[in-house]
């Protein structure tokens, strides 16, 4: 059906994907939208009335021509401010419309440019007069709600968990101060590696038909397109010819339909976050293989993309009525992207890893870091010039040198050096930093609301590389000059300003498992780094991990973390004193969720109680020294043991949080809405339903962490007995045994230090720390 492109789009709407809302503020909204052909497009933004049923008088209004990417996708992400300079406020609900004038001068409403012969209805709205809505964060914050998750796998297995927020928006849309007011997508929002059979042959012939022309990898000592690099057969070249690292170690298969051209990582994005350009039908298996195996595994993944597809509509009305957030972790590009030195001097050596980057990058700026930070993608700014560029080098099919060049620059993708075709590196307190253009985009970024701030870190391409070990040496998932510019200035800026409760967004966790740990340590001894991922931890490089810590805890008295990438979600809190015993004492509490579609059969163990039957998470303690910036791990035994330890400048314990018992959600809906027809049966974990005890609440519930495919909300509640707040994290899932309901699990902790816990420390080691 791709093949007849103008036959395909022609029945498609106006609008690909979107309308998406991005960067929100009191003085600006942003919305990002894709197009199926040029257009200029207006955004208005209104008051509401009555609870949001009605449209009041408009606030904000924008204008903005689409930037041609190819010939049937065109993109923008528009911006509305007052022209009087006035503001948004908290408490209030807003609704925003678009407006469309095409290059024939035809003028399209936002109803009209989301239907067509294929798809007569779709509402984007939870009120009658069908625009989308917003709401601002509230000035106090036990009013705040945050929605957080990553890791959408589209052929992961279980039910995907982003269309719960659906049904969370609905059930409060004309509340204002229990509507979610964010939402923080934390890395692996698309899949470049690890991508199925029956996902690759639709972006691959949905990129083609979208850029109208056939990109020229470079493979060998000549060139292919993508679309003669068939699905299930791209592992050598991922490996061999890319030098990715996700296929090592007998995992061929997870590379085996890797993303390579940039016509396909465009379609990854429409097709995660829209249901318009999903064919109707998928080939059928023995079109593509003779092979039982392959037979059998490509109709479990088109089982699983259907259930994806199910449900995408109510993505995308989720996705139009919250400001969402964004940052990349590895599979946004490719599994260990920029892990360590080793892996970039062996993919960016390499002409089809350094185009399969370039391409998963531009992707990554046009749907995602443009609505993150619109001010970069403003006139004269980077971001503007890289759009320029991506223009140019779409209508040249591919051959404009200086584009692809400029489009390198601006994307921060280092030069290579012209003797030892290597990427250039630059040493930078006794790091090695990849080497970039001085006008390249920066991915990191700041927003403030009246009683929150969120600092999302780039944890990928500004990784200190030891300069003085070997190549696959753990890196500092950020150098000391990121540090600086991502985390000190930031906190530095609003220092003064007490109101305001500091979340910090890293996609890799800060505190793993223990088990996790031991496993990283293991690993990295024997050098098998690629196999688990070493070196995307911060717990295997200490003291980049001391120097964060005591960045956050010498600037602020209550962090909230947010993470994802591990495809469990769990909560810990890090309870920090300096030494000699003072009163300055801090306290993290990191929030992880993880997978929204990603469940595996480990997960769903560790979901249960044998987790912390078999290994539970004990209490850790570390002390620390900050010149130079250094972190010893010590268990309560040594202490007793009297070993001394010399002039430690700090101490912490770390402890997790254990979840409640499950709940049922608290909102009336149809399950029928959430599972696709032909999977109603198809329940999972069928496997374990046939073993009477996993029927048991008892071994069903955990106490550690959540394991099923869940998406987070978290909320505040201030109590006056004690003058603090408590932060509650509520994961959702789809319940384990039936899969024919809703439910949650909260975990909850004050939002102070456990004084208990760090005075017992002090106790025990007294006469020690000299």
């Amino acid at each position: 059906m791709y093949n007849q492109a103008g036959d395909f789009f022609e029945d498609l709407p106006l609008i690909l994907a979107g309308p998406i809302l991005r960067h929100t503020e009191a003085k600006s909204a942003t919305v990002l939208i894709a197009l199926k052909q040029a257009c200029q497009v207006e955004l208005k933004v209104y008051a509401t009335t009555n609870h949001g049923q009605e449209l009041g008088n408009c606030l904000f209004e924008g204008r903005r021509f689409t930037v041609a990417l190819g010939t049937y996708l065109h993109v923008v992400a528009i911006t509305a401010i007052s022209p009087e300079g006035d503001s948004l406020t908290s408490n209030c609900i807003y609704a925003y419309d678009l407006k469309f004038t095409c290059a024939d001068q035809t003028l399209l409403t936002l109803e009209q440019a989301l239907c067509s012969n294929r798809f007569p209805q779709d509402s984007i709205s939870y009120f009658e007069h069908q625009k989308p809505t917003f709401v601002l964060p509230p000035d106090r914050l036990e009013d705040l709600h945050i929605i957080h998750a990553s890791c959408r796998k589209p052929h992961g297995s279980g039910i995907d968990a982003l269309p719960i927020l659906d049904s969370l928006i609905a059930s409060t849309a004309n509340q204002p101060r229990r509507r979610p007011h964010q939402l923080f997508l934390t890395g692996d929002q698309i899949y470049g590696d690890d991508v199925s059979a029956p996902f690759l042959w639709v972006a691959s012939h949905l990129g083609n038909a979208l850029l109208g022309w056939e990109e020229q990898l470079p493979v060998g000592q000549g060139s292919c397109t993508p679309q003669e690099l068939a699905p299930g057969e791209r592992s050598q070249l991922a490996t061999i010819e890319a030098g990715f690292t996700a296929g090592l170690h007998n995992k061929s298969a997870k590379v085996s339909s890797h993303l390579f051209g940039l016509g396909e990582y465009y379609a990854a994005y429409l097709l995660a976050w829209s249901p318009v350009c999903w064919p109707d039908a998928f080939p059928p298996g023995k079109w593509v293989s003779s092979d039982r195996q392959t037979l059998k595994t490509w109709d479990r993944a088109v089982a699983d993309l259907r259930q994806l597809i199910y449900t995408l509509g109510k993505v995308r009305r989720a996705l139009a009525n919250i400001p969402m957030y964004t940052i990349f972790d590895d599979h946004d590009v490719s599994d260990d992207w920029n892990l360590n030195q080793a892996w970039c001097l062996q993919v960016l050596s390499k002409p089809l890893g350094r185009r399969t980057v370039q391409n998963a990058l531009l992707a990554y700026s046009v749907f995602q870091a443009w609505g993150n930070t619109p001010e970069q993608f403003a006139v004269g700014q980077s971001g503007k010039k890289l759009l320029a560029a991506a223009e140019s080098w779409s209508l040249s099919g591919g051959k404009d040198v200086a584009a692809d060049e400029a489009i390198a620059n601006y994307l921060g993708i280092p030069k290579c050096d012209p003797h030892t075709g290597l990427p250039n590196f630059i040493l930078e307190d006794g790091v090695l930093i990849l080497k970039r253009h001085p006008e390249a985009l920066t991915w990191h970024y700041t927003i403030t609301s009246n009683c929150h701030e969120v600092i999302v870190l780039d944890t990928r391409t500004w990784r200190g590389y030891p300069a003085d070990k070997k190549s696959i040496a753990p890196p500092m998932l950020l150098s000391p000059l990121a540090m600086k510019q991502q985390l000190i200035q930031p906190l530095q800026k609003t220092a003064d300003n007490q109101n305001l409760t500091t979340f910090v967004v890293t996609p890799t966790n800060v505190f793993e498992l223990q088990v996790i740990d031991w496993i990283h340590h293991w690993q990295l001894k024997r050098e098998k780094v690629f196999s688990t991922d070493v070196g995307d931890a911060w717990n295997v490089n200490f003291e980049a991990l001391a120097r964060f810590l005591t960045t956050l805890c010498e600037q602020r008295q209550q962090v909230v973390i947010l993470s994802g990438d591990i495809h469990y979600s769990c909560a810990t809190r890090f309870s920090y004193g300096a030494i000699p015993h003072s009163p300055k004492q801090s306290v993290l509490v990191q929030l992880t969720a993880s997978a929204l579609k990603n469940e595996e059969t480990m997960t769903r163990l560790v979901h249960t109680s044998l987790k912390h039957w078999l290994l539970p998470e004990k209490v850790r303690r570390w002390l620390g020294w900050n010149h130079p910036p250094k972190m010893l791990k010590v268990s309560g035994k040594r202490l007793q043991r009297r070993q001394a330890i010399t002039n430690p400048n700090w101490h912490c314990v770390l402890e997790w949080i254990r979840r409640q018992p499950t709940e049922k959600f608290p909102v009336q809906v149809d399950i029928s809405t959430f599972i696709a027809p032909r999977n109603r049966t198809n329940l999972r974990s069928s496997w374990l339903k046939l073993l009477k005890f996993w029927e048991y609440p008892w071994l069903r519930d955990g106490r550690e962490v959540v394991g099923l495919n869940n998406l987070a909300s978290v909320h505040f509640d201030f109590s006056d007995t004690n003058n603090c707040y408590q932060i509650i994290q509520d994961n959702y899932w789809f319940s384990s045994t039936f899969s024919t309901e809703i439910v949650y699990s909260r975990f909850a902790t004050n939002l102070q230090p456990n004084q208990y816990l760090l005075d017992e420390f002090l106790i025990v080691g007294s006469g020690d720390f000299s």
